[in-house]
């Protein structure tokens, strides 16, 4: 990822700080930046990439498949 991503939370007036925390968490997790610094921690090969999509495609059409066959 090239671009930064700032997250943000200001406290309202007598809230307390769990409540910023979660908030906070809330934030980072919509903006998956933790998914996307795991994602990047370690390199990994273009064809690596689209083994791992193409697996993760062919496993979503046989379950959908497995549905439609069930009903």
């Amino acid at each position: 990822m090239s671009s930064s991503i700032n997250v943000e939370v200001y406290p309202r007036k007598n809230e307390s700080i769990e409540r910023v925390i979660k908030k906070f968490s809330k934030k980072v997790k919509k903006e998956k930046i933790i998914e996307d610094y795991k994602e990047n921690m370690y390199y990994e090969k273009p064809s690596e990439k689209r083994k791992k999509l193409l697996k993760r495609r062919k496993a979503t059409l046989d379950r959908i498949k497995e549905k439609n066959e069930t009903i």
